[in-house]
């Protein structure tokens, strides 16, 4: 045998260890790469240089769990610390007959080993080896610890499994043990089937007798055959009759065809008709626009130059309205003095000197109180002009302040409204149409339930549409109007009932607008509508389920003939240009604005109150409108109490202008009554004429001052009344033009209903003329279709009997007597049974027993097949186990006589234990001891000696002992270092790796042993330097 295997291993190399080098593995950064040799190997090395790490990193490199190795129990903890990951290469050799495709591979097998510091494993292999290699057999690799173990086990069963893992007679078992249960399984299968067959074979039998009975329903089954035959016939007559009345009534229907097309072409001629008459009178009005819009830069200017020139008489007339103040003021002032110079020519003998000394100084405070209060005078009336004038526009503001802040209110009211009613939107959409939109809807759908109408009414209509582009909301709204809020109903009684429902809610309010037309299903026929390729019409940017709610819009306001288009700009380029879109009279912008092909009205509304999309957003506008409303309201009542302030300032102001004139007449009347009195002296009298001289030189410059200003006012008059009169005049021509446009205005509204009543006209006929031809396409279809019922009954019924045959009786008896002779056959087939079904089951039981017999049989053969291959291979595996059992006691003995030991091993394989006893003594001279007896030097040695005689029945690629020499004293270590290097010389082609203490410096030198020393790492070091013994490769 050791020649054989020698010869296997001489041209089989695969699997051998040809290097290994180590990464951040445990404690050590960088450690090799070591290049084994192919026979023996020892690793060299005080403690803590690597050896126990390179002999782990080869079991776990080669796929070892981490509890085997003893040096861990997860993978992370062979992660050098501070580290993220740990790398192992290894590379087997791919050599002999067994390498694995050697011409892809080549002649070695690197395996790539990175474990992270979270304990994941990742494999890079650059090849597949062919052969498995047990890393976990303790005899392929004995660690430190598993060495230590075995020394110190006191377990004659722990030896026991050591023996059978080293010699895989524990898988071997494993296996048999599981074929065994295997065929338990198997036998309990076999006997429930037995179980079933017995019953499946009586089954079987029973449906055999009943086969045998089936022959007395022959008769009945042919008379059924032929009642069959003649109710196929039955059928066909049957809808010969009714495929009559229907080509009948199809060709009536064509024949009324002709109606609906003259009707047809009727108002489409008028259709022509009321276009061409709307479009003369549209053109007579775009005639007039142009002139108004000609007359109208000039009446401007006529208008303008009126107000200039009446604002000029305006100041030309307050000078003369002045002169003529002064001229009365200088009149009156020379009428009392001249009265005053008579009265003291009168009076000059009539009074004392005391008296008249008195009187003097109280006149002379007096006109100096005067002459103080006639300075101010001057300027007193213009003043109080300016007074009154102030309160005037004061006055005027406060009212316009007044009627604004009043509609600020009422638009804060109505913002706050819409406020409400989008907060109560939040929760139910319907709030957007009116707080009391859901109520009305609920009590809509009761009446509804309760049969009330005849047609549930849909609305608002609003509420039934959904935009594809949101950008459009605001020109929907605009578009739609009213319409958004309105209902529909299909007749006028509905319309009274929901009349009356709507007074339950709104009461004494605007209520929904009710549109009564005709509810179809499908939507009307809108190939007259605009198609323009760059816009969308309404009704193309709407997605409207309901066809009720889109007919309403089309019929109401045209939606499939108005374009949306975003741009103002471009909305006038399209509408206005040469030429307008086809069969589109107006457009909607996107900020609203309402464009036709002669005119344009801009929109003042700035947010959607039905549409909007983002509620939220629409709130806080409002909210934000709210507020800047309130400080407008803040603002308004500040800056009315300032204009109130300034009126009550300006009264008061007036009111002392009052005052002092009152003074300054009653100083006067004063200073009058003194001089009444006084008795002048004949010197005082020449002042007093001078003065009546100079107010007589000023009368005269005034009056002459004052006809200029007459004369200047009489032309300016004159100017201006020329001008006004102009002015009337060519506003006058306008509105004799404008006037001439309303009755055209009205024609051309007139003309436009009348397009729109031949239009719709059209459409109800060609709506009817399109029914009616659904009508005869239905009726073709059904015609058709019974017609092919018919050629498909008489195919069937020629299938059942090829010869018609004359059937008088109706299908209906013809049945009838078929059911009855089924029931009958049924009864008797109840006792005993239908043909087919007897004569199925009997097949299928027969198919059943058959099969579940032939699978009994074949498991019955399998299991007798498996116990005598079973019975071979077990005692094929107790000779085996016995015959590695002498082998190793062989072998054992032999190793311990090199050191003149005597041992012997009892193997127990029925209680699966193993007990080795060993004498160190000589001969018999002593009795021998169990090993737990022995120094720790012979203990190591006997162990040593187990190993080996493990070795050489185990077969293995390479073989590893960590500290195999531990505990021996020198002479025991050189004896097993000599077995050791004897057997390996002897199995050279097996590679050897030994990891030791010991220096090994007295092995022998030769080209089998190489020797991988390891030095002490020093502080700091990353890699540790080892060296060798023998340089020289092995020769191949």
């Amino acid at each position: 045998s050791f020649s054989i295997c020698l010869t296997y291993f001489s041209h089989n190399k695969v699997g051998i260890v040809e290097s290994i080098s180590l990464k951040n593995f445990m404690c050590h950064s960088l450690l090799g790469p070591f290049a084994f040799g192919s026979n023996v190997n020892f690793v060299v090395g005080n403690n803590g240089s690597g050896k126990s790490a390179v002999l782990t990193a080869l079991m776990v490199g080669l796929g070892g769990k981490a509890t085997t190795t003893n040096r861990g129990s997860s993978l992370k903890g062979f992660v050098k610390e501070g580290e993220s990951s740990a790398d192992v290469s290894i590379t087997l050799r791919n050599k002999g007959r067994d390498a694995y495709k050697p011409e892809v591979f080549g002649q070695a097998i690197i395996v790539d080993l990175k474990i992270t510091r979270e304990g994941m494993r990742t494999y890079k292999l650059k090849s597949k080896i062919g052969n498995t290699v047990a890393v976990d057999n303790p005899v392929s690799m004995l660690t430190q610890e598993m060495s230590k173990h075995f020394l110190h086990s006191k377990g004659e069963g722990d030896k026991y499994r050591f023996f059978m893992k080293a010699t895989q007679l524990e898988q071997m078992k494993e296996d048999y043990t599981y074929i065994i249960t295997t065929k338990n399984v198997t036998l309990d299968t076999v006997e429930k089937h037995e179980e079933c067959l017995e019953g499946l074979k009586r089954k079987y039998l029973e449906k055999e007798d009943r086969v045998k009975s089936l022959a007395s329903l022959d008769d009945m089954h042919s008379k059924l055959e032929e009642l069959k035959n003649q109710m196929a016939w039955a059928l066909v007559s049957e809808m010969e009759k009714e495929v009559k009345p229907m080509r009948e009534k199809l060709q009536s229907e064509e024949r009324s065809t002709i109606k609906y097309d003259q009707k047809v072409d009727e108002w489409k001629a008028k259709v022509v008709e009321a276009e061409k008459k709307y479009k003369g009178i549209r053109e007579q009005l775009e005639a007039i626009t142009v002139r108004v819009q000609q007359l109208e830069p000039q009446s401007a200017e006529l208008k303008n130059e009126a107000q200039s020139r009446s604002k000029a008489f305006n100041t030309a007339q307050a000078s003369v309205h002045r002169f003529k103040t002064n001229l009365r003021d200088l009149e009156k002032d020379k009428d009392q003095l001249s009265r005053r110079i008579n009265e003291l020519k009168l009076s000059i003998s009539q009074t004392s000197g005391a008296e008249t000394q008195v009187r003097v100084e109280r006149m002379e405070k007096l006109q100096t109180d005067l002459d103080t209060l006639n300075f101010q005078d001057s300027t007193l009336g213009q003043q109080m002009e300016q007074f009154q004038q102030a309160v005037s526009r004061a006055k005027d503001e406060l009212e316009k302040m007044i009627r604004e802040e009043e509609d600020l209110k009422r638009s804060m009211e109505a913002i706050r409204r819409k406020l409400q009613t989008m907060e109560g939107s939040r929760s139910d959409r319907l709030r957007r149409f009116g707080e009391k939109m859901p109520a009305l809807l609920a009590a809509i759908e009761d009446a509804d339930r309760k049969g009330q109408f005849r047609k549930k009414p849909v609305g608002p209509l609003g509420y039934c549409i959904r935009l594809k582009d949101h950008e459009q909301a605001l020109a929907v709204e605009k578009c739609l109007g009213s319409l958004m809020v309105a209902f529909t109903c299909d007749n006028h009684e509905d319309e009274k009932l929901l009349q009356g429902l709507m007074r339950g809610y709104y009461q004494g309010g605007r209520r929904p607008q009710i549109i009564t037309c005709q509810f179809f299903n499908r939507v009307h026929d809108t190939s007259r509508a605009v198609n323009h390729p760059d816009y969308p019409s309404v009704l193309q940017s709407l997605e409207i389920e309901d066809p009720v709610v889109a007919n309403c819009l089309i019929d109401q306001r045209g939606i499939e003939t108005i374009l949306l288009i975003k741009s103002p700009a471009e909305a006038r380029r399209v509408m206005q240009g040469r030429q307008p879109p086809r069969n589109c009279y107006q457009a909607f912008t996107k900020e609203g604005d309402q464009c036709y092909n002669n005119r344009y009205y801009s929109n003042d509304q700035r947010r959607c109150d039905y549409l909007s999309r983002d509620v939220e957003e629409e709130i806080r506008q409002l909210q934000e409108e709210m507020r800047n409303k309130e400080a407008h309201l803040d603002r308004f009542s500040q800056q009315k109490q300032r204009v109130e302030e300034d009126i009550r300032n300006n009264n008061s102001l007036l009111k002392r202008a009052y005052d002092d004139r009152k003074r300054f007449r009653r100083l006067q009347q004063e200073i009058s009554d003194l001089q009444n009195v006084e008795e002048p002296q004949s010197e005082d009298l020449k002042p007093l004429e001078e003065e009546l001289e100079e107010i007589n030189n000023k009368i005269s410059a005034g009056r002459a001052e004052s006809e200029e200003a007459r004369r200047k006012m009489a032309q300016l008059k004159a100017s201006w009344e020329e001008v006004e009169q102009r002015y009337r005049q060519h506003k006058d021509s306008i509105s004799t033009v404008a006037e001439e446009a309303e009755p055209i205005k009205e024609e051309l509204s007139k003309s436009d209903q009348d397009v729109e009543k031949s239009k719709h006209h059209k459409k109800h006929y060609e709506d009817k003329r399109k029914v009616h031809i659904n009508t005869i396409q239905a009726l073709k279809a059904s015609l058709d279709l019974k017609e092919q019922e018919l050629t498909a009954s008489v195919v069937k019924a020629t299938e059942i009997c090829p010869e018609r045959s004359e059937v008088r009786r109706t299908a209906r008896s013809l049945d009838s007597e078929i059911s009855r002779l089924k029931l009958k056959i049924s009864t008797q087939q109840d006792q005993q049974g239908d043909r087919e079904e007897v004569i199925r089951q009997y097949q299928e039981a027969l198919v059943n027993y058959s099969n579940i017999n032939q699978q009994v049989k074949c498991l019955k053969r399998f299991i007798q097949v498996l116990c005598k291959i079973m019975d071979d291979r077990h005692r094929v595996y107790t000779e085996l186990r016995r015959f590695l059992s002498v082998r190793c006691k062989m072998y054992f003995d032999s190793m311990l006589s090199q050191r003149g030991y005597i041992g012997k091993m009892m193997f127990e394989h029925k209680n699966e234990t193993l007990s080795i006893s060993v004498q160190p003594g000589v001969g018999d001279k002593a009795a021998l001891s169990d090993m737990r007896s022995l120094s720790g030097g012979e203990r190591s040695f006997s162990t040593v000696c187990f190993v080996l005689s493990l070795w050489a029945i185990a077969e293995a690629p390479f073989r590893a002992l960590d500290e195999f020499d531990v505990y021996m004293d020198m002479v025991n270590r050189r004896i097993s270092m000599d077995m050791m290097l004897k057997i390996a010389s002897s199995q050279r082609y097996r590679q050897f790796i030994f990891l030791t203490p010991q220096s090994m410096s007295s092995l022998p030198v030769n080209n089998l042993i190489r020797i991988l020393r390891l030095k002490d790492p020093d502080r700091g070091q990353t890699a540790l330097p080892f060296g060798q013994r023998n340089e020289e490769e092995e020769e191949e």
